[in-house]
């Protein structure tokens, strides 16, 4: 599990009650009062400005540096120095010695404000535009869905046969389509209270021809005048990063129109368990976050529906998937007890609640679901995937792999699945990467490095051409070299490795730097230059084992309790699993050893699971039941995951020969050494000291 920290700077013993202090934040233009004593990062987020931090305020990634303006700013009434934020921490000044903090620049996580500012935020410090990768699975679904429509002509009222127009309603349903009802009598037909008062106005407006909203064959969700043919539903992925919906035809199934955009969260902490920090350690901070994902699920909704001009108000259905702290986010449910041991859902079924419920500002009759969660640290984008990919139903022992700050984990196949959470941080995805970042426009997605001259090339993202070709220099001047994003990070990591740069053991060889530039001294240690401002230093490569050893004891331990040494097929779920090259990966140790042909990049599955929830019904308890049967394993508790964990801090591994990879990729030699000590046995703890020479062509 992931430190609970809250922001770094301490609150002053002189801080004077109830002062408050004036802040203009540039170039937004943005300005508030906030208390004095308030931490300058906290303070902007009270006024709406988005300064980066990966770190969750622990002076570890120094995205959140700003500049103090100095002198009188009559046009806002204040006068600003930088004697008006508190003196420089312990923690930011050993940053700034460590990463050579610009000159006059502060850490807004590590100060306190003491009177009025004027802030500059560099652009540096501006959270990144993310281009959000999630697209529409468009696979085949049998479309059963809950909600139909139904038109039908009304019984008029009749004085000597006196019955109500719900009766009446009911009646023509069961008449006039059967086949779509559930219940043997029109008495057993319900409606909301919503529908009974306007459903007289409705029937005699549209002389008693109306289309009802039938849900589940025995609820009346809507009647609206004359004939109505369209109604929509919303799929939603709720990442931790970014958020995507599909807006789908429910008749039809088709997918007719789609968004993406950032979890509006993310200034509150990067990873999960910044966010539970932040709930717990503010007042209020778990609505706060409630809040913002409910209104960003609106904004998500009403984006998709402009770029068709579709109708929101057609929307009857919308399903939700997402991590467990989304989840209980989501629906207005601390996640406290999520962030230690045991780790308690407060729910693990299936769950369904009308849209307001949530801040929706839809339909007044439209429903949400939400599938299920599988356990404390593996959600109901898990169940999606499982839903999707459908390992639960086919022979081959499949490994399916959600990465993100958390890896999901699932292992099986149709006699029996397993799942498991694997605390992997955010390094995957550019956090604790010194010039790591989100995937956005400038990134380097793209890296080899030759292996003779050790020099690089790259691509990044928004050219399509090479860094060694002329195009590119075009291309860049609108872009930017901004940092290097996840599959990025995995690539250069893989190609450093395979040409020499690195040892298996992660270090970098000095030795190098006799015949290269790129390998720079860096105090005790050495970087790998790619450019003028981006390099590999030894402490990214350090952040990229631990979250893969993490990774690979997660899925080898399932393995152990599986009883089985290899698998038939791996399918890398998510965003960041479609853009990364199962080779790369497998290189790292990302994956287990297997076939490359066999490992797919299976795309956006959690959110193929709720495309295929919204519209079937069996769909629904088909994800349901399923779930029930699969066996949480909770690596926290596996003696086994440190001994796992250890071994998997080489590349690609200590004790694994990757022969399936070798066969495709010539890999350095590498001693295999199982020389770790057991940390499953209480009794005696010995060194295996086995030791295997691989010289692989």
């Amino acid at each position: 599990m992931l430190p609970v920290v809250a922001l770094g700077a301490k609150k002053s013993k002189d801080v004077t009650q109830g002062k408050h202090c004036k802040i203009i934040f540039t170039p937004s233009g943005r300005q508030g009062a906030v208390e004095v004593g308030v931490n300058l990062l906290q303070a902007a987020r009270q006024i709406g400005v988005d300064i980066d931090s990966v770190c969750g305020g622990r002076a570890m990634c120094g995205r959140c540096q700003i500049d103090v303006a100095e002198g009188v700013f009559d046009k806002h009434g204040v006068s600003s120095s930088r004697a008006h934020l508190s003196k420089p921490t312990i923690t930011e000044t050993r940053y700034a010695d460590k990463r050579n903090l610009v000159q006059g620049r502060r850490l807004a996580c590590q100060c306190e404000v003491v009177d009025d500012l004027v802030i500059d935020v560099p652009a540096a410090s501006q959270m990144h535009q993310q281009l959000i990768r999630k697209a529409a699975d468009n696979r085949h679904v049998d479309v059963n869905p809950p909600s139909r429509l139904c038109f039908i002509e009304v019984r008029e009222p009749d004085m000597h046969e006196p019955s109500g127009d719900l009766r009446r309603i009911a009646e023509a349903l069961m008449e006039q389509w059967p086949e779509r009802m559930s219940v043997s009598s029109s008495a057993d037909v319900t409606a909301d209270l919503s529908v009974l008062k306007q459903v007289q106005a409705t029937l005699r407006k549209a002389n008693w021809q109306v289309t009802v909203v039938l849900r589940d064959g025995t609820h009346i969700a809507a009647v609206m005048p004359g004939l109505k043919t369209q109604i929509l539903g919303v799929a939603i992925d709720i990442g931790s990063t970014t958020m995507s919906a599909q807006i789908c035809d429910m008749n039809s199934g088709e997918i007719l129109a789609v968004s993406g955009m950032m979890n509006p969260q993310i200034r509150f902490g990067e990873d999960l368990m910044s966010r539970v920090s932040y709930g717990f350690m503010n007042k209020g901070g778990a609505d706060e976050l409630t809040k913002v994902v409910q209104d960003g699920l609106q904004q998500l909704i009403e984006t998709a529906a402009v770029k068709q001009d579709l109708d929101v108000q057609d929307i009857f259905e919308i399903v939700l998937v997402g991590n467990p702290v989304m989840h209980h986010l989501v629906l207005g449910i601390d996640p406290v007890e999520l962030g230690g041991a045991p780790f308690a859902l407060t729910f693990d079924t299936a769950f369904n609640c009308a849209a307001h419920e949530i801040g929706l500002s839809l339909n007044m009759a439209t429903r949400v679901y939400v599938l299920p969660c599988i356990a404390g640290h593996v959600g109901a984008d898990a169940a999606g995937a499982v839903l999707a990919e459908a390992p639960h139903n086919s022979e081959a022992m499949t490994l399916l792999i959600d990465v993100g700050t958390n890896a999901e984990i699932i292992l099986g196949n149709r006699h029996h699945l397993m799942a498991a959470s694997s605390p992997t941080g955010p390094a995957f995805e550019g956090a604790q990467i010194s010039a790591g970042q989100r995937a956005a426009v400038g990134a380097i997605e793209r890296v080899r490095i030759n292996p003779n001259s050790y020099e690089p090339r790259f691509k990044v993202i928004g050219s399509d051409n090479w860094s060694d070709s002329l195009e590119f220099q075009e291309d860049v001047k609108k872009t930017g070299i901004t940092g290097i994003c996840g599959s990025g990070i995995i690539e250069i990591l893989a190609e450093m490795y395979l040409s020499g740069i690195i040892s298996e053991d992660g270090v970098i060889n000095g030795e190098l730097s006799s015949k290269t530039k790129r390998i720079e001294k860096t105090g005790r240690t050495f970087q790998y230059r790619v450019t003028d401002q981006i390099a590999i230093t030894q402490t990214d490569v350090r952040a990229i084992q631990l979250a893969k050893a993490a990774l690979y004891a997660g899925f080898r331990l399932l393995m152990d309790k599986m009883g089985v040494e290899k698998v038939d097929k791996i399918m890398l779920a998510g965003a960041f699993g479609t853009h990364i090259d199962p080779k790369y990966a497998m290189i790292l140790g990302m994956v287990p050893d297997c076939a490359l042909d066999n490992v797919i990049a299976a795309g956006n599955s959690a959110g193929a699971g709720a495309r295929m929830a919204l519209l079937s019904l069996t769909a629904r308890a088909e994800i349901e039941k399923t779930v029930r049967h699969i066996e949480k394993i909770e690596t926290a508790i596996e003696p086994s995951f440190q001994d796992h964990f250890v071994r998997a801090m080489a590349f690609p591994h200590k004790t694994d020969p990757y022969l399936f990879l070798s066969a495709e990729i010539k890999l350095p030699p590498r001693e295999l050494i199982d020389n770790t000590v057991s940390a499953s046995s209480h009794t005696e703890r010995k060194r295996t000291g086995r030791r295997t020479r691989l010289n692989q062509t």
